[in-house]
């Protein structure tokens, strides 16, 4: 208490230049520049530790929350004119970028000009983002390409029949399609279905994005998306863009008498300046907890490198916001495809011995599916956005019998064994008709456990949920449709969910990073597993998440996963 009043006095003392600056912290009819490229994420990440603080790039992604905030403080700037966006490229999921979005469209719809400068030209991430702003303004001889959404599949089973492997898939779930490519030469119509109905969510927010740009005609917005890409000449003559300028043209496009061009001031300049004194609070105040489970669920893994939503580092965060007395709510942020059955069932087991205690809203942000919507299944409301990919209640399983490859490199196997099925998971041999009907019985109980813990969750019968289910995925729309959502929005509505049930007024957010803490020693695959992750955090996170979850289905423990992804980051596609 004694550092905070301190703290607090001399703050009093720079208050009136503080204030004088905040003031002025803009020339009269200025923009404020942002620069977009690389990550965006919802909400700034803790800072990675160890060896992997060394593989990652040291300046944190951009956040949504900062952008708000930076956005925020234009609205109530009389001398700002706007907020000018130079957007390079990003790599951010659809959840985060609809979040994005509606941030700038706010701003534009406060009366704030909000001009996109896109020198490489555009994609669908790109136009869509950037139909938020009043002007879009394009670099010479570049294309805008607005193409849509595909999702391509590759099949492997003649691939691995040629080699000598043999794929026995346990699923449960008429459109659990996650080993799939094992096993056929071409899509499902199950799959087919589902994938067309996400697609198809995604196109539509793309078209009604497009059509801000020519006074909500859907026609003309889809129109365009059919016809793309066009070069940016063309681009402006349909209206899709307002300007074709280099870079040294900008400011004179956007100038106003008496000052002909336009003058910036960098967004992290802006917001030091504008921001208010902060005055630290005499005593703590509650906040609300943000628990973070991003990327494939794992049980163990002594390394931090990559993207894994580890068990006990999950637990452990939870168990903190639990003990935390400031934290008088807790937001779970979910952006996962899932994983093992067995961590999701132990994280999904705190998050109810959480909520007992305090309010739980969980955020499904990007993907939230499979074991992924298992861990949100507990909590007291789940907010998502309406292009997220959840669902997926389902369990899948596989064994790989390699004999015939094997024979294939001359490689003979003799076994000595005590107990019948001692060598149940054994590559070099298939199943009997007793051992699949245990496994088969195995993954059905799991298939009904996973529907009654989303029954509970959810409050609705067992019956409803089974119908549901079947490993089915959803956009959020039609997750909300069907119950498995309560609410459409963002982070920020999360939020302000999770400080409404507190009923202690808007309350702060802040992230719950888990104690540290060792686990027991990491068996060989969990080593191998932190080493793909390892791939994954260089750029090879598809190949790397692949052959992760290949070693868990190896060690035949129970998968639940829906894997989107592709080489440019807009296909989807479940992965085994």
């Amino acid at each position: 208490m004694l550092r905070s009043l301190l703290t607090n006095l001399l703050l009093l003392l720079v208050l009136p230049l503080r204030w004088l600056r905040r003031a002025f912290a803009i020339p009269k009819g200025g923009y404020v520049m942002l620069e977009l490229d690389g990550p965006v994420v919802d909400t700034v990440p803790a800072r990675p530790r160890g060896l992997a603080r060394l593989l990652r790039r040291v300046r944190p992604p951009l956040s949504v929350t900062r952008v708000r905030e930076l956005c925020e403080l234009i609205a109530g700037d009389d001398r700002a004119a706007g907020l000018f966006v130079r957007l390079d490229g990003l790599a951010a999921g659809p959840s985060v970028l609809a979040s994005l979005r509606k941030v700038f469209a706010h701003l534009r719809d406060a009366g704030k000009e909000v001009v996109f400068y896109l020198p490489m030209g555009a994609d669908n991430d790109t136009m869509y983002l950037a139909s938020a702003g009043r002007r879009v303004v394009v670099g010479p001889e570049t294309l805008v390409a607005p193409i849509g959404y595909a999702a391509t599949g590759r099949y492997l089973r003649r691939a691995l029949a040629e080699i000598g492997v043999e794929p026995e898939v346990f699923a449960r779930g008429t459109y659990k399609a996650a080993a799939e490519p094992l096993v056929r030469d071409a899509m499902s119509e199950a799959q087919r279905e589902q994938l067309g109905e996400v697609l198809g969510a995604r196109h539509d927010a793309l078209v009604r994005a497009l059509a801000e740009r020519c006074g909500g005609d859907v026609t003309v917005a889809a129109r365009w998306v059919d016809e793309a890409p066009y070069r940016a000449s063309r681009a402006e003559e349909l209206g899709l863009v307002d300007a074709v300028a280099y870079e040294d043209e900008v400011t004179t496009l956007l100038g106003k008498a008496p000052a002909p061009t336009a003058r910036w001031m960098p967004a992290g300049r802006y917001i030091a300046a504008r921001r208010a004194p902060g005055f630290r609070p005499l005593l703590p105040r509650p906040v609300v907890g943000l628990v973070e489970v991003h990327g494939p669920i794992v049980s163990r893994s002594r390394f931090s490198l990559g993207k894994l939503a580890v068990e006990d580092r999950v637990v452990r965060a939870i168990r903190a916001a639990r003990s935390n007395r400031r934290i008088a709510a807790v937001v779970l942020h979910i952006d996962s495809p899932g994983g093992s059955a067995v961590a999701s069932d132990r994280i999904h087991h705190e998050v109810e011995l959480l909520a007992k205690e305090k309010p739980v809203i969980a955020y499904l942000s990007n993907v939230a599916a499979s074991g992924g919507y298992y861990v949100a299944a507990a909590a007291r409301v789940i907010v998502a956005e309406p292009q997220v990919i959840t669902g997926s209640i389902g369990v899948v399983s596989a064994h790989f019998v390699l004999r015939g490859l094997l024979e294939k490199v001359g490689v003979s196997t003799d076994v000595v064994k005590r107990g019948a099925r001692a060598d149940l998971f054994s590559p070099v041999r298939p199943l009997d008709a007793s051992e699949r009907a245990v496994l088969e019985s195995e993954v059905d109980a799991f298939y009904r456990t996973f529907v009654g813990v989303v029954a509970r969750g959810r409050g609705r019968a067992f019956e409803d949920i089974d119908k549901l289910a079947q490993g089915r995925i959803y956009s959020g729309t039609e997750a909300r449709a069907r119950g498995l959502v309560d609410e459409l929005g963002g982070l920020s509505d999360a939020v302000a969910r999770a400080s409404d049930f507190a009923g202690l007024g808007p309350l702060e957010l802040r992230l719950v990073p888990p104690p540290r803490g060792e686990g027991p020693p990491p068996s060989a695959a969990r080593v191998a597993q932190a080493a793909l992750s390892a791939l994954g955090a260089l750029g090879l996170s598809p190949v790397a998440e692949r052959a992760l979850l290949g070693l868990n289905l190896a060690a035949s423990e129970r998968v639940l996963v829906y894997e989107p992804w592709g080489s440019d980051g807009r296909t989807w596609q479940d992965l085994t």
